[in-house]
Parts: structure tokens; C-alpha cells; sequence
């Protein structure tokens, strides 16, 4: 990170200067055998496209709640910066009808249909794939965000010192954000670039949000970030370890 970085989508910018091919997110579901890498010039491509799905297409802008019902996934950390990137404030696991925006997956899509604003499915499936059949009253992420744009630009720049993301009950604003992912990077052992951290925590508390993706990207590491790691057993974690050139892990 640079000194001047406020925000996670300055963190992203500054990776992006910096190495914009090293791997920033690689994700495992072991329930279904995927594996996807991500370096940061792709992820930062996946994030510009879905701002610009979420300021242009949805409408929403700096002081809409966007509620995130989604699960520790790779899609989830894009939305993440996506909202970041914006200025809207990434409601966590939020009411989905205290929400502007509702960002679903395919198991909380009851749930979601109390937001009276804009709905949107994702189908978590392998490679981003889409829905067999688009969920009635939603809008499937994977059909839309192909062709949105690759470069985005703001409206309105986005103020550090306002509200960013509402997790587990705290409201933080995305000044705090970085400085929190900073200083918790030296407990989750990550040293600077070349700091590879394997998360299996979930993205409905801070300490998972923060291993998962935040103090990463603030350090200049990468996340491993495994979805369902209790199927595998202890030779197989291991091997993953070894393989991914784990530096440290949280599960």
C-alpha cells in the first residue's frame, strides 16, 4: 500500500501499480473441486465491471446500503471492492429490507426478496457461471456483468471518513478499514509481498473479512481462501499448504 491509500479500492489501485500480475485471491470449494486463481489485474478487472454494474445499471451511489448475503467466495471479495469503489456501504450479511441493493447467492434468495430495491443473484457457480434459470425478481450477476466496462470511474469521489462497511453489528468507514487491515497484519503473520495466507473463515465477522481479503491487499500477500476446507483431511491440507506456498493459515 501507499501512504495516501484510504480506502480498499486505493489498496486495490496501488496493488494494481505495483505487480499487477502476482495471484491476490485464490479461492477452493471443496465441495465441488473448484479452484480458481485470480491475479490483481483480473480481480481489478471483475471489480471495475461490477462498479460500474452497481453505479450504472443499479443506481447506486455514495450512502446506498448494498446487503451482501453471500458466503466467503471470490465473487464476494469483488463486490466487496466494487462497493468500496463506489461509495456505497457493504452491509455484511445486512436486512436485506433495510437495503437499497441486495447482492443474494442461491441459498438466502427468500431472504432477499424483502429488499424492495434491486436484487441481484449469484449462482456461485464454478468459473462464474450462471443460473440455469434466472431466479424470478432478480437479475443474474453472471449474465450482466460481461459487458460492462473495464475501466470505472466514480461519479463522485468517495470520502474515507464515511461509512463503508457495516459487519457484525460495527459500522467502519473505509479509512478504518485500512488502518484496522494494516494493523492486523502483523498477528495473522503476514510480512509484506510474498505472504500468502490461507483463510477458512467465514466473511460474516471482521477477523474473517480482514484475513480473507482485507490485510492482504493492504500487505502487498495473497489469499487462499477456501470454501467448505472441512471435507479435506489433514494430508490433503497440508499438501495445499505446500503447493499454494503458504505462509500462513487461519481456519
Amino acid at each position: 500500500m501507499n501512504a495516501t491509500d484510504r480506502t480498499p479500492a486505493d489498496l486495490l489501485r496501488s496493488a494494481l501499480a505495483a505487480d499487477p500480475g502476482r495471484p491476490l485471491v485464490t479461492f477452493y470449494d471443496d465441495a465441488t473441486g473448484e479452484r480458481v486463481e485470480l491475479s490483481v489485474a483480473t480481480f481489478a478487472n471483475w471489480v471495475a465491471k461490477t462498479a460500474n454494474l452497481l453505479q450504472g445499471d443499479l443506481a447506486a451511489g455514495p450512502g446506498d446500503r448494498v446487503a451482501l448475503l453471500l458466503p466467503a467466495h471470490w465473487q464476494t471479495a469483488v463486490w466487496l471492492l466494487a462497493c468500496s469503489s463506489v461509495g456505497v456501504i457493504a452491509d455484511v450479511a445486512g436486512d436485506p429490507a433495510a437495503a437499497d441493493v441486495v447482492v443474494s447467492g442461491p441459498d438466502s434468495l427468500d431472504a432477499a426478496r424483502a429488499c424492495r430495491g434491486e436484487r441481484i443473484a449469484l449462482a456461485l457457480r464454478p468459473l462464474g457461471g450462471r443460473f440455469p434459470q434466472p431466479p424470478q425478481g432478480f437479475v443474474d450477476y453472471a449474465v450482466e456483468v460481461p459487458g460492462q466496462g473495464d475501466r470505472f470511474t466514480p461519479f463522485s469521489p468517495v470520502d474515507p471518513e464515511e461509512p463503508a462497511l457495516i459487519v457484525a453489528g460495527a459500522e467502519l468507514t473505509g479509512a478504518e478499514v485500512v488502518e484496522r487491515a494494516v494493523r492486523d497484519a502483523p498477528g495473522l503473520d503476514l510480512t509484506g509481498p510474498g505472504s500468502r495466507l490461507l483463510s477458512a473463515l467465514p466473511y460474516d465477522t471482521w477477523e474473517g473479512l480482514s484475513a480473507g481479503l482485507y490485510a492482504p491487499l493492504a500487505t502487498g500477500g495473497s489469499v487462499v481462501l477456501c470454501r467448505h476446507l472441512e471435507r479435506l483431511d489433514e494430508e490433503a491440507l497440508a499438501k495445499r499448504i505446500e503447493s499454494e506456498r503458504v505462509t500462513a493459515a487461519r481456519h
